[in-house]
């Protein structure tokens, strides 16, 4: 039976992927299972909330939930096996929370709900109920099904920066509460429409929560990010490629790595850890390597060397470099070898990539030259004074959100020919693999403001947050929308989602979404979104850009 998936931007002819493989290059069989596997979680946040009425705090099953929505973001895992061992978890966690709940006191026969009652003995049997649900949302109508779906890609979205803060060991018991709410209203078919929208915004505001746990995980840690130019050429030794976004494993890498003779590359969203204090101190750390993730497959060949894959977004390797790609953490893909989590507090073991790495010919240069970039909440706050000046004196006139994700689509070719025809006495805030679309132009500066401003990894989508609503304290103003921001964001996966849902919880209009709109929103739920929010798709550069300046 095919798949059905339509929560990332490529989906096949902007609607679904409904073949044997998708457009990311995901299986048919991988998709059910993945399917199975979020279908699980809402049963079990229906036990969750019981056992948290009753006092019960169940650690594992709460960090099996986030971590299972992060898993099935597009492009982390491409294992079969993986889910299913996921789905034996989930199964064994139900039994032992509704035994909890029962010692504690509560019910659990009243939970009736096929996703809190199916069991399974055998893998077969996991693998045939996953082919047998198929994929697709439940709900009473096509719009609580646009809603849901709304909803469930920015849990998911959420969740990976839950994940990356736990990691750095920051918790939010309000988070995982929320998250299991959420999951749970999804079985509920009694809620109205209304219910549902209040529920999606509602995430929005849970996902700036996770948001500004996940900053203060990263700064707490590594620092404050710094300006900082970055090499994007190479050096003569062999080096090991990190990719992803988990800042723990790049700290661990680095400690193992130093004096071995081996360098260590950023590539795609692990660049902006060469703006944290923490790493910069490394002289082996040597820079960027590449571009945006989709680029992947020209771009490990010729580095040669291993890469460490530590979150989304991979790209099934190629044969020719399969065997470079070690995976770790919740990524997982099929011949490549995974590098085992952390246990009792040690790190992981990167030692058997060290010893590759040592194998290999230095990585082949593709270009030269610097970027900038570290421009996150602290250090543009830093330039409050400057920028403010800027924009009373009349040389920076507007300033462009243009963060989110990159992706392979030709048209989003649109966010780099925007860029070189923004006009000079504008700005851009970036934030996410979008950048990689402009951030090596030459766009200039204005009083020497950079005309872009990285301020980091899609994770760090907060600074710009942090970075409007000071301006509007600044400024004087009591809404952020008189601000002279305009709103241009490109997606692709789920983190996206919850940036968008961040955006519209703190009341930001107007914003533009592109290259394409979600093909999970219902004709009416993208209705509610026009009327109330004023979101709109992109269309020609100089129409865009003229319409923003007025």
């Amino acid at each position: 039976m095919s798949m059905f998936c339509y929560q990332c931007q490529e989906a096949a002819k902007g609607a679904a992927c409904t073949g044997i493989k998708g457009v990311c290059g995901v299986t048919d069989k991988v998709i059910h299972v993945q399917d199975l596997a979020i279908y699980m979680l809402k049963g079990l946040s229906v036990f969750g909330q019981k056992a948290r009425e009753l006092d019960i705090e169940n650690i594992e099953l709460n960090k099996h939930i986030y971590e299972t929505l992060f898993k099935t973001i597009t492009n982390v895992s491409f294992s079969q096996d993986d889910f299913v061992k996921n789905i034996k978890k989930a199964l064994r966690l139900r039994e032992e929370i509704k035994k909890a709940i029962v010692e504690a006191g509560g019910k659990v026969d009243d939970v009736t709900h096929h996703s809190a009652t199916w069991t399974a003995t055998t893998d077969q049997e996991i693998i045939d109920e996953a082919d047998r649900i198929n994929g697709k949302i439940d709900a009473p109508n096509e719009d609580i099904r646009s809603l849901r779906a709304l909803m469930l890609y920015g849990l998911k979205g959420l969740a990976a920066y839950q994940e990356h803060a736990d990691v750095l060991n920051y918790q939010d018991k309000g988070l995982y509460a929320f998250v299991q709410k959420a999951l749970a209203s999804m079985i509920n078919d009694n809620l109205t429409l209304e219910e549902n929208i209040a529920l999606v915004l509602e995430t929005g505001k849970f996902g700036v929560d996770a948001m500004a746990l996940l900053d203060k995980a990263n700064t707490e840690s590594y620092g404050n990010p710094e300006i900082s130019e970055v090499n994007i050429g190479t050096r003569k030794n062999p080096g090991i490629l990190i990719s992803g976004h988990d800042l723990k494993d790049m700290e661990e890498l680095l400690k193992q790595t130093e004096g071995t003779g081996v360098d260590v590359y950023t590539h795609s969203e692990m660049l902006p850890a060469n703006y944290y204090p923490a790493f910069k101190k490394y002289d082996h750390f040597v820079g960027n390597y590449g571009n945006a993730w989709w680029e992947q497959n020209k771009e490990f060949q010729s580095f040669n060397g291993p890469i460490l894959m530590t979150t989304n977004c991979l790209v099934p390797p190629r044969d020719s470099y399969k065997d470079r790609v070690y995976t770790t953490g919740l990524v997982a893909f099929d011949g490549c070898p995974h590098i085992e989590d952390r246990e009792n507090g040690n790190p992981k073991d990167f030692s058997h990539l060290i010893e590759h790495a040592k194998k290999c010919e230095a990585p082949t240069e593709i270009e030269t030259g610097k970027i900038i970039g570290g421009f996150a909440h602290n250090q543009v706050i830093q330039l409050a004074d400057k920028i403010v000046d800027a924009v009373k004196t009349g040389a920076i006139k507007k300033f462009f959100v243009m963060a989110g994700c990159d992706g392979r689509h030709k048209s989003r070719n649109y966010y780099t020919e925007f860029a070189e025809k923004s006009p000079k006495d504008t700005v851009i805030l970036t934030a996410g693999c979008a950048k990689y679309r402009y951030n090596k132009l030459n766009l200039g500066d204005i009083g020497g403001i950079p005309r872009v401003l990285d301020a980091g990894q899609c994770n760090d989508s907060y600074s710009l947050v942090v970075i409007a609503l000071k301006l509007k304290e600044v400024f004087g103003l009591d809404n952020v929308n008189d601000l002279p921001i305009a709103y241009n964001i490109a997606w692709y996966e789920q983190k996206a989602v919850i940036v968008l849902l961040a955006l519209l919880y703190l009341g930001v209009k107007d914003i533009h979404l592109g290259p394409t709109l979600p093909p999970f929103l219902s004709p009416n739920v993208t209705k509610v979104l026009v009327d109330n929010f004023g979101i709109a798709g992109i269309g020609e550069v100089d129409d865009d850009i003229a319409l923003f300046m007025n």
